[in-house]
């Protein structure tokens, strides 16, 4: 397995990995002169860590829209910060089999809540217009909750004070990032309390504590 000396600030951490024999996989960040990128990393020198490394490294790829740098760093196309969403990205991908099926997220989801389809149409230089199938003040307010999700769990801002559209500060598309990101985001408030929780999570184990 590779040996990493400077592997930056962790961000992130799945304790125990249910899908690969519960080793501790953390999400690091690294500061490049383009911007930011992202190392998906484990200490386990348990056979097969790195391909399990190997498969969240590609479901971050594909579920976040992410690209892959010659030296198996993950980074965004626009090399903006999302460090946000990158951490939810990687929490997804850590939840997969290896035997699932890795594929982008629909820009369109059902809220349970409303039962109308809600959908982030993307609007060009990273704006997302969130709209619903259904009338009145009930997909209004939907809408707004969900518009308000995405701007929490993606760092995003209002577009044009408006309740209904969303965009990112890197003024660029991301639209597999943002299909991840709607399915959490009816439920924004549950996400944020996970994601406080995680920060008080121990650090990531030295080698000799390591499976």
């Amino acid at each position: 397995m590779r040996e990493t000396v400077d592997i930056g600030r962790r961000i992130e951490l799945v304790p125990m990995d249910p899908h690969f024999h519960d080793i501790t996989i953390a999400l690091y960040r690294q500061q490049r002169d383009e911007g930011p990128a992202f190392l998906v990393h484990t200490y386990s020198r348990i056979a097969g860590g790195r391909q399990r490394i190997d498969f969240v490294v590609k479901a971050m790829e594909v579920l976040g829209g992410m690209d892959v740098t010659p030296d198996e760093l993950l980074r965004f196309p626009c090399w903006g910060e999302h460090e946000l969403a990158c951490k939810r990205i990687f929490l997804e991908a850590c939840k997969l089999d290896p035997k699932d099926k890795i594929e982008p997220r629909p820009l369109t989801i059902l809220d349970r809540k409303s039962g109308m389809n809600m959908t982030a149409l993307s609007l060009g230089d990273g704006v997302y217009q969130v709209t619903a199938d259904g009338e009145g003040r009930g997909a209004e307010r939907r809408i707004s909750v969900i518009g308000n999700g995405l701007i929490k769990l993606g760092e995003m801002k209002p577009a044009e004070q408006s309740i209904d559209k969303v965009a990112f500060s890197c003024r660029h598309d991301h639209d597999a990032m943002v299909g991840l990101l709607l399915i959490r985001a009816p439920n924004v408030r549950v996400i944020m309390r996970e994601q406080d929780m995680a920060a008080s999570r121990g650090v990531l184990s030295a080698p000799s504590q390591q499976r």
